[in-house]
């Protein structure tokens, strides 16, 4: 049965999904429409959302050692060691489901990689005027790849992330011998990704 996480809760993948080796982490969103429908009726002066999503992969001083190598994201869709693969760019939000998913093969990652930060940006969020506030029924799940298990999901919406144009989504990290997973959940205001990786170096 899969967790609903809170903002800050931690859990223990390895007790979670003992033997666990691919986890998918999945992120979907929809637009908030005003009332009244119409073409132009959504918020963001009518332009689509497209939320990016990057992982960034620290080492144990919880700094990028590679800027190009170690942040996968549209831009560069495989890790070098093979262990994270980004499945490619939704630039809408639209259809059901997870409409960004990244893979993560944990015996891959290599030992210098100790914390993977999931986070996400609004692209083009100044020139949009667009922000969290303005997305609903956002998510951002992990599943077992060998068996499609949800594990966890936390929900990412609401009026806390108005005018948040960026949200650091969850940790994924090394604990002695195991993995575990926190919620974080923090929103920030941010024009792109040089924004957010400059807390990384």
């Amino acid at each position: 049965m899969s967790i609903c996480l809170q903002k800050g809760q931690r859990i223990s993948l390895s007790k979670e999904a003992p033997n666990l080796t691919q986890l998918m982490c999945g992120l979907g969103w929809d637009v908030v429409q005003k009332s009244g429908g119409g073409f132009f009726s959504a918020f963001g002066g009518g332009h689509d959302f497209d939320l990016d999503t990057y992982v960034l992969c620290l080492n144990a001083n919880n700094k990028l050692t590679n800027l190009k190598k170690d942040v996968v994201y549209f831009g560069n869709l495989k890790h070098q060691s093979g262990a994270i693969t980004h499945l490619g760019d939704n630039l809408t939000g639209k259809g059901d489901g997870d409409d960004e998913v990244i893979i993560v093969d944990l015996p891959k990652i290599p030992s210098r990689i100790c914390r993977l930060v999931f986070v996400v940006n609004i692209y083009q969020c100044v020139q949009r005027k667009q922000n969290f506030g303005q997305v609903e029924n956002a998510f951002v799940r992990l599943v077992n790849g060998s068996n499609n298990r949800e594990l966890a999901r936390y929900d990412l919406s609401g009026s806390k992330y108005t005018e948040m144009t960026g949200m650091t989504l969850a940790e994924v990290y090394r604990h002695k011998d195991e993995w575990k997973m926190a919620a974080v959940g923090n929103g920030f205001r941010v024009k792109g990704l040089e924004d957010i990786i400059r807390n990384y170096i």
